[in-house]
């Protein structure tokens, strides 16, 4: 009866610290996060709150790949140096009970928590990062005025950058807009005192009608240090077209972090884009075949943790919470910088980056595996 009780203690106190630290770091991850993420997907654009409360969802998952795995460990070197301070380890070993079998609802625990990682870096992230990259699209086609904010100037809108004075609705004045020819270059330079947004059931672009319109063409230099003159015109109104049908191939172009892993493994295994039919180059294949080792071997980081959090938390042997959040912070530290090493040489498929992906699990793993061995002889 006795292993069974404090099988539930350990696995209640582990869970239970766990859980609050999945709940405060997500919540300082994502409130840290979120506006910056909104500015650089959709600029100034003024958005309702369940386009907010839905951008916050998508962000959500890519706090839980980090705040998981790095909430497990705290709450493993908080509540084993805990034991280890007040001799709990060392009466439960008095008791014959060797290392293995008083940290086995951990490792239980630690099996459970990789499952959930795997799903969230498998499935749930790709999925949302998608999805979050579609936002700003989906926003634009519903409300195209919420692109247009006074003061401020847009460029979201292919080939085009808008300035806008004031907005009422979907009345605008004072205009700037600059269009962009095919080098990126200044076409042309339109000033409109006013403009109404236009738009028609079914199709994707909208219509601008620009009333009292002064447009200086700038016609592309013909010969080197020819200097460009302009050729303004003035009229009465003037419709532009903004083509929203542009965004929308930009908004379905995606990386090798927005597909999915079954995409992934199609791509690895017949060299041809999952989206685009086209053979991929060595230098593509090897982004996606490392994203997908990414996604399983960063799936592992609990049980990775779980070896090493203990035999540091029992070494410790302090009762400070401060203590355990250094120790957590330095070796999630580590593991990460491994990670992110890996990362970058994502587009260098001659060092192998999809197998550098499991360095840090096979290197925390080894030490976690020794200190463990070296705990349970004690």
């Amino acid at each position: 009866m006795f292993p069974r009780i404090f099988d539930r203690y350990l696995g209640r106190q582990v869970g239970t610290a766990t859980l609050i630290g999945v709940a405060l770091l997500s919540g300082v991850m994502v409130l840290g996060n979120v506006y910056k993420k909104l500015d650089e997907l959709l600029g100034n654009t003024e958005l309702p709150i369940s386009v907010i409360l839905e951008f916050v969802a998508m962000v959500i998952p890519f706090s839980l790949i980090f705040t998981i795995p790095w909430a497990f460990l705290t709450a493993i070197l908080l509540v084993f140096g805990r034991l280890s301070a007040d001799n709990e380890l060392v009466s439960l070993r008095m008791t014959g009970m060797s290392m293995t079998r008083i940290c086995a609802p951990v490792f239980v625990l630690a099996v459970a928590l990789s499952g959930i990682c795997l799903w969230v870096n498998v499935i749930l992230a790709p999925a949302a990062k998608d999805h979050m990259k579609r936002l700003f699209y989906q926003v634009a086609v519903k409300n195209p005025e919420t692109l247009f904010q006074e003061g401020q100037v847009l460029e979201r809108v292919p080939g085009y950058r808008i300035y806008t004075g004031k907005r009422n609705d979907k009345a605008l004045t004072d205009l700037h807009i600059i269009k962009l020819g095919n080098s990126a270059n200044a076409e042309s330079y339109i000033h409109a005192d006013s403009g109404m947004i236009q738009t028609v059931e079914g199709k994707l672009d909208f219509n601008m009608l620009l009333k009292d319109v002064h447009i200086e063409h700038l016609p592309a230099a013909k010969a080197e240090g020819q200097p460009i003159v302009p050729k303004p015109s003035s009229l009465t109104e003037f419709p532009i077209e903004f083509p929203l049908s542009d965004m929308q191939q930009d908004a379905v172009r995606v990386n090798a972090s927005m597909k999915s892993t079954a995409a992934l493994n199609e791509e690895v295994r017949t060299w041809k884009d999952t989206f685009t039919g086209e053979h991929l180059t060595e230098v593509a294949r090897s982004l996606s075949r490392t994203e997908l080792h990414k996604r399983y071997s960063f799936s592992l980081a609990c049980l990775t943790f779980a070896l090493v959090g203990i035999p540091l938390g029992v070494t410790a042997q302090r009762r400070e919470t401060s203590s355990g959040f250094a120790l957590s912070l330095g070796t999630a530290t580590v593991y990460m910088v491994f990670i992110i090493l890996a990362d970058n040489f994502n587009d260098k498929p001659a060092a192998m980056p999809h197998l550098m992906m499991w360095l840090p699990n096979a290197l925390f793993l080894g030490i976690g595996g020794w200190l463990f061995y070296k705990l349970g002889r004690k």
